[in-house]
């Protein structure tokens, strides 16, 4: 097991040293969809959520996802975001919420489990806040788009990026 990253000589998982490396200053962008059915389309596009406004609450959620992610993903090192942005938009020809998050530092290691992390709680989030009007939302796509920084440099996800 000696070849893995995250495993020691013994087969043991470990938190990759990464005490050697400089700090860059990295980015990362991902997207996910939330697909509404028709009920949770019409309250929502009317603002008639019960529960509140689920796209900024949403917004928020995927904010504090971000930040947590060390304490969700097992080996991510926990790092200093210096800024995260999520949005959630209303899709009206998909009848779909497109969910986005950016995340940067200067850092060693990487923001993309923090950009994904932040979608994934923001789809969560909306769908809490929605699913008192139907629980058959979808939650799909989640990906990472892009990042730059750090010893790998920048990379785009197939078919573009467009922002």
């Amino acid at each position: 097991m000696g070849e893995y990253t995250h495993f020691d000589a013994e087969g043991r998982p470990t938190l990759v040293d990464v005490s050697g490396k400089t700090a860059t200053k990295r980015t990362a962008w991902a997207e996910g969809w939330l697909c509404l059915p028709d009920a949770i389309y019409e309250k929502v596009s009317q603002g008639a959520v019960k529960k509140g406004d689920p796209f900024s609450i949403a917004e928020l959620g995927g904010i504090m996802g971000a930040k947590k992610t060390p304490e969700l993903i097992p080996l991510c090192h926990t790092i200093r975001l210096d800024n995260v942005k999520v949005s959630c938009i209303l899709d009206h020809e998909k009848k779909a919420l497109k969910i986005s998050c950016e995340a940067s530092a200067s850092e060693v290691t990487g923001v993309e489990m923090e950009a994904l992390t932040g979608v994934s709680v923001a789809a969560l989030t909306f769908y809490d806040m929605c699913k008192a009007i139907d629980k058959g939302m979808v939650i799909k796509d989640i990906r990472l788009l892009r990042k730059t920084g750090g010893k790998s440099g920048e990379w785009n996800a197939k078919g573009g990026y467009e922002r």
